[in-house]
């Protein structure tokens, strides 16, 4: 597993693992169209991997880059300063995506990300190392997913839409912790409760 799974956090990770894998079998997951996107938190006390976000008077914060089944299933993880570019952290976030798949991906499983992605080295990388068709939409064509075809499902947009639900646990959206395995950890238990929820278990 990648550096995240580090033994603080391999309990809470294989809690998710298991919801994960659960899901698979009663919902089945959708590799069919993946999508990658990050997201600040704030995070005021500093620590690990905490930076200074620029846009915000230099305010500390946090990171976190996920990704995300068709259905807005969280599949992987990467986290790092504010400051750091989404780019930076996309190779980790597939990478604790194919570990937790444990398979490599296939042609005709898509990767969908936004702007801040746009470029042929990503492009390039996506798809000759990790065997994905991506898509990546250009700062003019971003304005134009808005306008899908009636009854045309959401594709990256999941993502931001599974960013969202994570903010309502208080200590993910503003985060308290100074060592980040127990920021990373309080992500895993978020994610597999999300993941049960889904699926009913809790009513």
């Amino acid at each position: 597993m990648n550096s995240l799974a580090t033994r603080p956090t391999a309990p809470f990770n294989q809690l998710w693992d298991l919801a994960v894998k659960v899901y698979d079998e009663l919902l089945g997951m959708d590799w069919r169209w993946q999508s990658v996107d990050g997201a600040m938190t704030k995070g005021p006390l500093g620590g690990e991997k905490t930076g200074e976000n620029p846009t915000s008077r230099g305010k500390l914060g946090t990171k976190r880059s996920l990704q995300t089944d068709a259905s807005g299933i969280p599949v992987g993880l990467a986290v790092g300063e504010e400051n750091v570019h989404d780019t930076r952290l996309l190779q980790e976030t597939i990478e604790d995506c194919v570990d937790r798949a444990a398979t490599k991906a296939s042609a005709w499983e898509n990767l969908c990300l936004d702007k801040a992605y746009d470029s042929n080295a990503v492009r390039k990388h996506i798809e000759s190392v990790y065997g994905y068709t991506s898509h990546i939409r250009s700062r003019g064509e971003e304005e134009r997913e808005l306008d899908r075809a009636p009854g045309e499902r959401p594709r990256r947009w999941v993502v931001e839409r599974t960013h969202g639900w994570l903010n309502h646990f208080r200590a993910i959206l503003i985060r308290w912790d100074k060592k980040i395995h127990n920021h990373v950890a309080g992500l895993h238990l978020a994610f597999a409760y999300f993941i049960y929820s889904r699926l009913g278990v809790f009513g």
